[in-house]
């Protein structure tokens, strides 16, 4: 007889386990929701994912997640100022939903409430065997914000949806569902001041001929763990542009998993890792082409000083029946630190006969050359070394078209060098 021997907890799965039986009459929903909720705790009583997981090879979350801390009923966290003046603001403080501004062509909905109804219960679970984000959001979601952006609807400012934790655990969801013909800018913050568990879950439809831009700023402190999936289906015709900024968190992951639904779609990833101190932090991304005629673009930039540790895993799938596809992923890595690393897995697994696909890394120290290039024309080191990381990063930012945006992530850059140079 084969025995398996469940290898013992560690604190962090024991805390989780717990403040699940603690929290399970605060946490709204019943019948199927709770049965989701129960099936998402028997993952995590499973363990949490090791490096023999294939997926968490780089990011032993088993290891890397030492304590998990305990709910704070009485943290308050509280609003921060929108990237870009003038956005509509739906914030969530503390896993909370605050008061949402209203906007025109949008229809906005608490995600406590559906879960209370029952109605969100299909959202809910793990997407595989290998999905500890997904499981563990399930189980203690609280609540989160529901949009819906009716046809043809044209939004001239940002939508900012801000998730701000004040110390805790805070586990939330953001989802958009775009209907044909929409325009719209989203951005998403990740912040707070605390020593944190946050996990957050995107799920995104993009309609028929629709255009989005959504971008992810992470910028929580180094007391925090940040568990991040983004999840979207690109309809016919359609252009979705993902831009992640992490700059901030002691221990990162962030899943971005695209499928291609409608022919003639786009997608687009761009991704900038600044990674500083003693932090590690990983961008894992699954894009499926499962129809002909689409394309995509992933471009990710990283700086690694310190004893920082930085993962980009990029996968993508090219399925039988998606003849002309034309998919490149570049991933590109700057090391200011002999301490720092970066781990690069790129992978194309295609079935298609008739298509262009492509990958490529590097990773490389600052250019000697360049450098000595403006000291000899009176630049000091330290800042002709900041001119050259910046003209490196400067490329993936400036491919956004909204100048505003542009200049909003190039001031958060600016003050990452600033605590970092």
């Amino acid at each position: 007889m084969n025995m398996q021997i469940q290898p013992a907890r560690t604190p962090a799965e024991t805390a989780l386990i717990d403040a699940f039986g603690e929290r399970l009459a605060l946490l709204p929903g019943d019948g199927e929701v709770m049965l989701k909720r129960d099936a998402a705790v028997e993952a995590l009583k499973a363990g949490l994912p090791t490096r023999h997981v294939e997926a968490w090879h780089y990011t032993d979350l088993r290891r890397l997640l030492a304590s998990v801390p305990a709910f704070d009923a009485a943290a308050d966290a509280k609003p921060v100022a929108p990237l870009i003046e003038g956005s509509a603001v739906l914030p969530l403080l503390n896993g909370a939903a605050g008061k949402p501004a209203a906007i025109e062509g949008v229809t906005v909905s608490s995600v406590s409430e559906k879960l209370g109804d029952g109605t969100y219960a299909p959202a809910l679970g793990a997407q595989d065997g290998d999905d500890a984000i997904g499981a563990l959001n399930s189980a203690f979601v609280a609540d989160g914000w529901l949009m819906e952006i009716a046809d043809g609807t044209v939004l001239e400012k940002p939508v900012e949806l801000q998730n701000v934790q004040a110390g805790g655990q805070v586990h939330t969801r953001l989802a958009v569902k775009a209907g044909a013909g929409v325009t719209a800018t989203i951005v998403e913050r990740q912040t707070g001041t605390g020593a944190a568990l946050v996990s957050c879950v995107d799920n995104v439809v993009v309609g028929e001929g629709s255009n989005i831009t959504w971008l992810i700023v992470q910028e929580q402190p180094d007391t925090a763990t940040h568990l991040g999936q983004f999840n979207a289906w690109i309809g016919k015709g359609a252009k979705l542009t993902v831009f992640v900024m992490n700059a901030g968190g002691k221990l990162v992951r962030q899943e971005v998993r695209v499928a291609t639904k409608g022919e003639g779609c786009d997608f687009q990833l761009r991704g900038i890792n600044l990674l500083g101190g003693d932090t590690h932090t990983d961008v894992t991304m699954v894009l499926d082409h499962a129809v002909p005629h689409t394309g995509s673009r992933e471009l990710v930039r990283n700086v690694v000083t310190g004893k920082a540790r930085g993962v980009f895993q990029g996968r993508i799938n090219v399925h039988q029946h998606a003849q002309k596809t034309d998919a490149k992923m570049a991933c590109n890595t700057l090391l200011l630190s002999d301490d720092g690393e970066f781990s690069t897995k790129p992978e194309l697994e295609i079935f298609a006969d008739d298509v262009q696909c492509g990958h490529g890394a590097t990773v490389t120290e600052i250019n000697r050359n360049h450098l000595f290039y403006l000291m000899a024309r009176g630049v000091d080191e330290k800042t002709a070394r900041g001119m050259l990381v910046r003209a490196f990063l400067a490329e993936v930012i400036e491919e956004l078209e909204d100048e505003a945006l542009v200049d909003a992530l190039e001031e958060k850059l600016g003050a990452w060098f600033a605590a970092h140079g």
